[in-house]
């Protein structure tokens, strides 16, 4: 099972062939990624309204909005608190985020895992290893024997305190590992819709007026509840947080990194989860790496500590939409807990970032989406009792003028739109 790790536990669901996902496996067809120019209603995805119209008919939604009703979020605390999608236009704007629209409407619960997509969700690592908590101890590292936490699965998160652009959920969990530790914490989950000065001062530009934006945050703390400390020698927790999108063939991922000598600071890029990716859709240029998002192939990356920056991000040239992921990352930590589905060697050296594409698990066979993935992970939480971790995930989508977007590009990714578009060329 070498290659099924930390891909937060869709690719895994591929071996069971159908038997998870089969409700999932047209789902592509109502939320595959708009192409053409950015306007308030994009042929092949329903719009922001149609998505929050969608899932009011099967659950309770929240729906943040700014002061002029522009930029919105669309959030469930049935699921676990996940922001499902977001728009940067009102109702009638481009919904950003990928929905399983048909897993949703089948009101069926999988204890494998519950695929109902969303931006940011919130999840807790490791996945396997010594340390998983997705697998029972004594367990076999394979599909039969992997499932999501039910804290973070199928139950509820409570919301305690809901105003017009913030929300915040709670949730008391125990979970125990696969070497027996057991671990007692609360959740906080904090949702902010961001306010136009804000995202500027975070990025330090301002986007011209032709551009539209969304942008929130979720701050996601996490306290050992218990009575004993949580030792590296029993294993450790960190938070996962998610981002799942609607991919397009114009579509590229991209990645800055630290340079530097691969002797001190490890590979430049992972890309060993489901074999090699092929060279015409990741490429290395510079001090960046592009990855294609079009959702047509399986395949995934990841770059530790040492080598990733604090932002990463993607653009569909067709539809010029920009989506750039901020995350907190203390500096100089390393120690991020290992996904391997193996008894590992080193479980403290896993990955902070990852992004996954998918795609069909073998030729004929149908994707789970499809949908691309930007996540972060936090580090591993060596907490006291009492102790407290927080990991802060911040989204934002710019869509409009390319030579406005070009200025966001430059400054926060360090490359221009022209480097982008021509990335995997």
């Amino acid at each position: 099972m070498r290659f099924l790790h930390q891909f937060g536990g869709f690719a895994m669901a591929v071996g069971l062939a159908g038997m998870i996902f089969c409700s999932s496996c047209d789902s592509g067809k109502e939320s595959g990624k708009p192409v053409g120019k950015p306007g308030p209603k994009v042929a092949g995805v329903g719009s922001f309204g149609d998505d929050v119209a969608f899932l009011k008919e099967h659950g309770e939604v929240i729906v943040l909005s700014d002061a002029g009703g522009g930029a919105k979020l669309a959030i469930s605390a049935g699921m676990q608190g996940r922001v499902l999608t977001s728009t940067a236009e009102g109702d009638g704007g481009m919904s950003f985020g990928w929905i399983n629209r048909e897993l949703i409407a089948s009101g069926e619960n999988n204890p494998h895992i519950n695929a109902f997509g969303g931006e940011d969700r919130f999840w807790l690592g490791p996945e396997g290893g010594q340390f998983s908590i997705f697998f029972k101890k004594g367990d076999a590292f394979d599909l039969e024997h992997w499932f999501t936490p039910p804290a973070v699965n199928e139950e509820a998160f409570e919301v305690t305190l809901q105003k017009e652009d913030q929300v915040i959920f709670a949730k008391s969990m125990q979970l125990t590992n696969y070497s027996g530790a057991e671990f007692k914490l609360d959740v906080e989950r904090k949702v902010v819709l961001l306010p136009a000065d804000q995202i500027a001062e975070l990025f330090g530009v301002v986007p011209g007026g032709s551009v539209k934006t969304v942008g929130y945050q979720s701050v996601n703390k996490i306290t050992n509840t218990g009575q004993e400390s949580w030792k590296k020698e029993t294993g450790l927790l960190s938070v996962w947080i998610l981002g799942m999108f609607n991919p397009a063939p114009s579509t590229t991922v991209v990645v800055p990194f630290v340079a530097g000598d691969e002797q001190e600071l490890g590979p430049i890029v992972n890309d060993s989860y489901f074999g090699k990716v092929p060279a015409e859709r990741l490429k290395v240029k510079g001090g960046t790496i592009y990855f294609s998002g079009d959702g047509n192939f399986r395949s995934k990356i990841g770059l530790t500590p040492m080598r990733a920056k604090s932002v990463l991000g993607s653009y569909d040239a067709a539809s010029q939409a920009l989506t750039i992921v901020q995350y907190s990352k203390p500096e100089g930590v390393t120690d991020y807990v290992n996904s391997m589905w193996e008894i590992q060697e080193k479980p403290f050296a896993g990955d902070v970032v990852n992004s996954y594409n998918d795609g069909p698990s073998e030729p004929g066979a149908k994707p789970l989406g499809p949908f691309y993935e930007l996540e972060t992970s936090s580090a591993a939480a060596a907490l006291e009792p009492g102790g407290t971790l927080t990991h802060i995930h911040r989204t934002f989508h710019f869509q409009g003028d390319k030579a406005e977007l070009d200025k966001i590009t430059q400054k926060v990714l360090g490359v221009t739109i022209e480097e982008i578009e021509n990335g995997l060329k």
